[in-house]
C-alpha cells in the first residue's frame, strides 16, 4: 500500500512539475525573427507586452510573470560577435531565455535601472526562445531589442 502511495505522489508531483515548464515548442506571440551576424539594422526591435500567468522562479534564478508560450524565437547564425538581448520599458521587467545550447538564461535589472539584458559571448548559433517577464504581474508595453554592439 506505501508502495501504491509512493507511486501517486510522484506522478503528481511530476504532472505539477511539468505544469510549470515553458513550452518553447509553442508558436512565440510576437513571432520569429531570423537574423545572422552583422545584421541591420542594430539594434533589431520587437514590440511586446510583458507578464503572463506563470511565475518563472520555477527556473532558478529567475523571477517575474511570464506566459506559457515564447514571446519571440530568436534564429541566430553567430559569427564572431556578441549576441545582447535587452528589454526597454516604463515598467519593471525580466528576461528569460531558453538559449540554443538548451539552458535557460535569466535577468531582472543587468541593464540599468529595471531594464533587463542578457550578454552572449561567444555567440551560439542556433534558437533562441525568449520571454518578457513582469516584475509586478501586470501586463505592460516593452520592446526586445536584439544587438551585437553593447550599449
Amino acid at each position: 500500500m506505501k508502495r501504491l502511495l509512493l507511486a501517486a505522489a510522484m506522478s503528481a508531483a511530476a504532472v505539477c512539475a511539468s505544469a510549470q515548464a515553458q513550452d518553447y515548442g509553442l508558436n512565440p506571440t510576437y513571432g520569429t525573427v531570423n537574423l545572422s551576424a552583422g545584421f541591420m539594422p542594430d539594434p533589431y526591435r520587437v514590440d511586446v507586452v510583458s507578464g503572463g500567468n506563470i511565475d518563472a522562479s520555477w527556473i532558478q534564478g529567475c523571477v517575474g510573470m511570464i506566459s506559457d508560450a515564447p514571446d519571440v524565437r530568436l534564429n541566430y547564425s553567430a559569427g564572431g560577435y556578441e549576441l545582447f538581448l535587452n528589454v526597454a520599458s516604463d515598467y519593471d521587467t525580466t528576461l528569460v531565455v531558453n538559449g540554443p545550447d538548451g539552458q535557460w538564461y535569466c535577468d531582472d535589472d543587468s541593464g540599468g535601472g529595471l531594464t533587463p539584458g542578457l550578454a552572449f559571448y561567444p555567440a551560439m548559433s542556433g534558437q533562441y526562445d525568449i520571454w518578457i517577464g513582469s516584475y509586478n504581474g501586470q501586463f505592460e508595453n516593452a520592446e526586445l531589442q536584439i544587438s551585437e554592439v553593447r550599449n
